[in-house]
């Protein structure tokens, strides 16, 4: 049987990370391109253009750091959060006024990639997460009227 193209393999942080990530800057929306000069931004959200599927939610992305990656290329790369409301870390920075901080990423998942240029491609990951470990953005928070 075939694992179909964009299949998302669920991984748990620690195994995908094991001495974690450095979140570098501030979460921000992902917006599609516009050619045209001046227009306005507009938010992606989690549906996939040629079927319709996803989730629908709004779509944000963040520039993070491995450390644990040995080639400084690949070390830093985007992690791409799918949540109702912009995730905020609650860990505090590293260096203050940098935005660097340790952050652990919750509900990831993996989609093998191929990456690079010409003869350097390499296979590679694109990384998901529905939050981050102790938001404190209130995505969390339960709906008005129904139980914790």
């Amino acid at each position: 049987m075939a694992i179909k193209k964009g299949y998302q393999f669920p991984i748990a942080f620690g195994e995908a990370f094991p001495q974690g990530l450095v979140g570098v800057g501030e979460i921000s929306a992902m917006t599609k391109y516009n050619p045209t000069p001046g227009a306005m931004a507009e938010q992606m959200f989690d549906i996939d253009p040629k079927t319709g599927e996803g989730t629908g939610l709004p779509l944000w992305k963040m520039t993070v750091t491995d450390p644990h990656q040995d080639k400084a290329k690949r070390a830093s790369f985007e992690i791409v959060f799918v949540a109702q409301v912009q995730p905020v870390p609650a860990t505090p920075e590293i260096v203050p006024g940098t935005g660097m901080r340790m952050i652990e990423l919750e509900g990831l998942t993996a989609e093998p990639k191929v990456m690079g240029q010409g003869e350097f491609k390499y296979l590679g990951f694109q990384y998901r997460a529905t939050g981050i470990k102790g938001d404190t953005s209130g995505a969390k928070r339960p709906a008005a009227g129904k139980a914790a």
